[in-house]
């Protein structure tokens, strides 16, 4: 019910590019405060909504959300860049996600080059043939492309070759 009751929000933390020291873009980050149970940690609610299927809503919500908002901030003229949004497992399962995508950007007015979609090593090894048709599509839309927490799976640098991507994020 976090959802329905308007306790989830979003955070944006903003990514600088070292060699100018501007903002080169933000990252969505989800958070949950509920009155009793107070700030609830990421790392307890989002596996249990993976595991109940409810963070393909949540998931839906925070891509407009995101969208939405640095729309408004272009609007304005701040200069924010992307934003990056995390991608479950389960979202990106889904045959239509990048419909889904599509249409939550024109929705929102936000252009395809302004969204960045943070996707799991683990999660793209899993089906190579579909990740790879998913991604090609994703790609086609315009949007970029990241592989997040690289080096904590058993994907080889040669197989990343083959999949339409823009950026790594190495794990620690």
């Amino acid at each position: 019910g976090a959802l329905a009751r308007n306790e989830l929000s979003l955070h944006y933390q903003p990514k600088f590019d070292l060699g100018t020291g501007f903002i080169s873009g933000v990252e969505a980050l989800l958070r949950w405060t509920n009155p009793e149970l107070g700030t609830v940690s990421p790392m307890e609610f989002i596996p249990v909504a993976e595991e109940t299927g409810l963070i393909l809503p949540i998931g839906e919500w925070v891509l407009r959300t995101a969208c939405s908002q640095v729309k408004t901030w272009h609007d304005a003229g701040l200069p924010v860049g992307q934003i990056a949004v995390n991608v479950s497992g389960l979202q990106f399962a889904q045959s239509n996600f990048p419909e889904v995508v599509a249409g939550i950007l024109k929705e929102t007015g936000l252009a395809p080059a302004a969204l960045e979609l943070e996707l799991t090593e683990s999660l793209m090894m899993k089906d190579e043939a579909l990740t790879k048709q998913t991604l090609a599509k994703l790609k086609d839309l315009g949007v970029t492309l990241t592989i997040d927490d690289f080096g904590t799976g058993h994907s080889s640098l040669s197989r990343l070759r083959e999949l339409p991507v823009n950026r790594l994020k190495i794990d620690r």
